[in-house]
């Protein structure tokens, strides 16, 4: 049985992404925050641990919970949004900056040398969702500017993380999922969390060496940087 780590898993895309995997008779490690949330990743058949990146002693108790076994997949799909009315000419506060910029990229890094190690075995992988709002070459509007920020960082950390495991041959790259109907995109978007996430399943299950640093929609078409 293959197992599948997925970070950020209590709603939206990361909850599709135990569903399915769980369908599909994956183990599953699923993590999140709050206890509720727990139970309902649960009933779903997944293993369950809490991990807020936010909080040191959360990780490192989330690296013993792991102990020395084996992954073939890791999904970081952590991440917030922060103030939509934010832009170039009224800034985010410092607070709210902050908050989006550890989620999005300070989590991410923290999580790759816990997580990857446990990788090599199996020649695994290791997905980032990010977002084509972290696209700067196809970038059209100036709105959503920390979370721009933030999901350009995330990119660039994953492309440094690809260079640093590509001889453990690890494949680490970024997703953008779409436009999802979820709590971030909006019941106005374009697809359901269904679609996406089976998508992403899919440039995941074929991704190859060529893959390794690589930006990617979940339709598999590569994404200019």
């Amino acid at each position: 049985m293959k197992t599948i780590l997925i970070i950020g898993a209590s709603r939206g895309l990361g909850l599709e992404f135990v569903r399915q995997y769980r369908h599909d008779g994956w183990e599953v490690i699923a993590t999140h925050r709050r206890a509720v949330d727990g139970k309902k990743l649960a009933a779903l058949g997944a293993e369950t641990l809490i991990l807020d990146t936010t909080d040191a002693a959360s990780i490192a108790a989330f690296s013993e919970a792991l102990g020395k076994r084996s992954l073939d997949v890791a999904i970081y799909n952590a991440g917030v949004y922060g103030p939509r009315e934010a832009s170039v000419t009224a800034p985010a506060s410092l607070k709210d900056f902050d908050s989006v910029m550890h989620a999005n990229v300070f989590g991410a890094l923290q999580m790759i040398p816990i997580v990857a190690p446990r990788l090599i075995k199996n020649k695994g992988t290791f997905a980032f969702v990010s977002s084509m709002m972290g696209s700067i070459g196809g970038m059209t509007g100036p709105h959503g500017v920390t979370y721009r920020a933030s999901k350009a960082a995330l990119n660039a950390v994953v492309k440094a993380a690809s260079f640093e495991y590509a001889s453990k041959d690890i494949n680490a790259f970024v997703m953008h999922p779409g436009w999802v109907q979820t709590d971030m995109g909006g019941d106005g978007a374009d697809i359901t969390p269904e679609v996406s996430v089976t998508g992403m399943r899919k440039v995941i299950a074929t991704a190859t060496t060529k893959s390794n640093g690589g930006f990617f929609n979940y339709t598999g078409e590569e994404i200019a940087w």
